[in-house]
């Protein structure tokens, strides 16, 4: 089949193209902030957060692509709207992820000497890469047991997490530390369950979008 007969049947294989590299920025953003976290205990300046804002921006980009591929194309593999909910949902990922490094990046470096910390990041590293892979189903057309298997998994990582959240937020409150340390600690304890909980609402697109083509 020709490259033009693709696109008239919707075929093209732009949009997956698009939205597996979102996600695989998602991905990235999560790698590199665990990396990010490691530095935290020595020495951070400005520029540490260049890769971060980089993973932003690119991702960024992309999806300012794929509004812009949704506007001129005429049929497209998956509805519209499917795609324009996905694309904003895999973009909030590395938006959150680049806050939180900028709340790392002025934290006191005693504070951050927190194993839940790491923990938690653990969490958002292991729900972005479901997510990379959730995403890569849509072009395969993988049968919907594949995404609920998936699905669930995600949701069960979120589930940990805020678990762990409730108990580091218990900790802080009834805790002896002082209190800038809670209210630092908070604000990116907070913000790290908020990027995982974009992670499992990009997997829940996933799920519905398939769900609708079973």
């Amino acid at each position: 089949m020709t490259t033009t007969w693709k696109k008239i049947l919707g075929r093209d294989e732009k949009f997956f193209d698009l939205l597996e590299a979102s996600a695989n920025e998602a991905h990235v953003s999560s790698e590199r902030l665990k990396d990010f976290l490691l530095r935290s205990q020595s020495v951070l300046s400005v520029d540490n957060l260049h890769e971060l804002t980089f993973s932003r921006r690119k991702d960024k980009e992309i999806t300012k692509e794929i509004t812009r591929e949704l506007c001129k194309t005429f049929v497209t593999p998956l509805e519209r709207e499917d795609i324009e909910a996905l694309s904003n949902s895999l973009y909030k990922i590395p938006k959150t992820v680049q806050k939180i490094a900028e709340r790392i990046l002025i934290c006191p470096r005693d504070i951050l000497k927190d194993e839940s910390l790491s923990h938690q990041v653990n969490f958002l590293e292991q729900a972005s890469a479901l997510v990379v892979k959730m995403v890569k189903l849509l072009r395969s057309g993988s049968s919907l047991d594949d995404v609920v298997e998936m699905n669930s998994r995600l949701q069960q990582i979120e589930g940990e997490a805020d678990k762990l959240v409730t108990r580091m937020l218990r900790e802080l409150y009834q805790g002896q530390r002082e209190a800038k340390a809670v209210i630092i600690l908070k604000d990116v304890f907070e913000l790290l369950e908020r990027a995982i909980d974009r992670c499992r609402d990009a997997g829940n697109t996933v799920f519905q979008i398939v769900l609708k083509s079973s």
